[in-house]
């Protein structure tokens, strides 16, 4: 009895570790721009036999677009998939209890200590699931997880927190039902910023020096680099060294020190954090294809490249009928091949998986944001952008926030106005001093356009701007209008004088 609930708590364990590898996987085959997952297409074609193509000659010839109407698995498919599975399990059973059949093909070992051959996939950790992974280590509430779940969320490229934190408590609010406070956003947020790498979470570039020269062991020098960019930030931001080193009675030689350390300090600390980078816009192929014909209705297809379709080799899968029919009859040379059937027959469906997954995620996500963004596809105007942030994509789509993340930063769609990446749609809001929810990204660019015509004899001030995008039907706060100027980089009024 007891060697039965041993068995049974060790295949549990199998199954986890099985599920582990299977989920690597697809992660793995999702991040892969479909150039390169061809190519690993091919080198799995050739590493096991029991992966076969359905019909290469046509798929290379084929139209490299796929028209993604989603194909679920037939009744008589998905049926003779399980039989199969369930027959070779059965023929198993008894072979795996076998003193004669050899370790390295599932026999005894009284040792336990086999070198058993596993399919290992690399690991790929996106930010998101890197900052997951962090929160996970904190004693936080249920509604801190909230909280902090949607923080990790609005995180720009960089890994600086734009919004401002009313802005957030009222999305949490509307759209979250979160009842909770900017006290206690704020002290989640001092959570957030605690984790790796220094500076994650900031509100601005000042915050996030500040946070990553905190975390340095106390010195002289550290006392100094926090007076730089906490006293003396705008003369440092226009690298006015005259007057830091006056102002701080510096001498020539720390000022070369200090100017080396902050040189160290990443404005950027998301970066750092390993998300896949953009493709080079010279080696660009899209993952979608986005059409809009003269009515305005959208449609989409994936971009299928030189990928076959893919199925279990008939050779493999018959001989387990020819096992079953003669389970009494087997040798030793039969039981080994047996098990190396079953062990490349999982490796293949397991993979065939894979590859479906892929095409369901990337389908589920374009679709959602195609329907979020359907204005843009019609007229290609960047201002009819509605604000659209990751966690909203999850929701609609029923997938985790990370995997929409490492969609959205590393594949393309190709549209009648362009080619861009899946990040380009996404944007955070803002709710105007009259309470109405606008893209940031639209009063950017009505920002943007206003500094472009404005007298260059004479700048219109932040507040002048204020005035000017209030006519526009922008009515947003002034210390609004610096910030954004200032992420659009456009010097203040006085720098800008022709």
């Amino acid at each position: 009895m007891a060697q039965k609930l041993i068995q049974s708590e060790v295949q549990k364990q199998q199954q986890v570790q099985k599920l582990s590898q299977q989920q690597m996987l697809q992660i793995k085959l999702l991040e892969m721009p479909l150039t390169e997952l061809e190519e690993n297409i091919t080198t799995e074609l050739d590493d096991n036999p029991a992966l076969e193509s359905s019909s290469p000659d046509d798929a290379m010839n084929e139209d490299h677009e796929e028209s993604y109407e989603e194909k679920e698995e037939s009744f008589d498919e998905q049926q003779e998939r399980e039989e199969r599975k369930s027959e070779l399990d059965n023929a198993l059973d008894n072979i795996m209890q076998d003193d004669e059949m050899p370790v390295a093909f599932g026999g005894k070992d009284n040792n336990q200590n086999a070198d058993y051959e596993e399919i290992v996939y690399g690991d790929t950790v996106s930010f998101y699931d890197k900052l997951k992974e962090q929160m996970g280590e904190v004693d936080l509430t249920p509604k801190q997880q909230e909280i902090m779940e949607y923080l990790i969320g609005s995180l720009d490229d960089d890994g600086l927190l734009r919004k401002d934190i009313d802005t957030i408590n009222d999305e949490l609010a509307i759209y979250h039902n979160v009842d909770t406070s900017t006290k206690e956003i704020e002290d989640v947020l001092s959570i957030l910023q605690t984790f790796d790498p220094a500076g994650i979470g900031a509100r601005n570039l000042q915050e996030c020096l500040l946070l990553q020269i905190e975390r340095k062991p106390d010195s002289k020098q550290k006392d100094l680099m926090k007076k730089i960019i906490s006293e003396c930030f705008d003369e440092f931001t226009k690298k006015h060294w005259d007057k830091i080193k006056a102002q701080l009675s510096l001498t020539d030689r720390q000022v070369e020190s200090l100017q080396k350390e902050i040189r160290k300090l990443n404005p950027k600390p998301g970066a750092s954090l390993g998300e896949t980078e953009g493709r080079n816009i010279q080696q660009i192929t899209p993952d979608f294809i986005v059409d809009t014909d003269e009515d305005g209705h959208v449609t989409f297809s994936i971009n299928r490249g030189h990928i076959p379709d893919l199925k279990v080799s008939p050779s493999f899968t018959e001989m387990v009928d020819t096992y079953k029919n003669n389970k009494k009859g087997m040798n030793r040379e039969t039981k080994e091949a047996l098990l190396y059937a079953k062990e490349k027959v999982d490796r293949a469906q397991g993979y065939i998986d894979a590859i479906k997954q892929r095409r369901h995620t990337l389908y589920v996500t374009m679709k959602a944001i195609i329907d979020w963004q359907k204005k843009f596809f019609q007229d290609g105007d960047e201002s009819d952008l509605k604000p659209m942030i990751l966690k909203d994509i999850a929701t609609k789509t029923g997938l985790d926030i990370s995997t929409i993340s490492r969609v959205s930063n590393i594949k393309y769609a190709q549209t009648k106005w362009g080619t861009f990446p899946l990040k380009f749609f996404f944007s955070d809001a803002y709710t105007t001093e009259n309470g109405e929810e606008m893209s940031t990204r639209k009063i950017k660019i009505a920002l943007k356009e206003l500094i472009e015509k404005e007298d260059k004899h004479k700048p219109m001030s932040d507040d002048a701007l204020k005035v000017e995008m209030d006519k526009k039907g922008f009515p947003i706060a002034r210390r609004t209008i610096a910030k954004y100027r200032e992420q659009l980089g456009i010097p203040v009024a006085r720098l800008r004088k022709g």
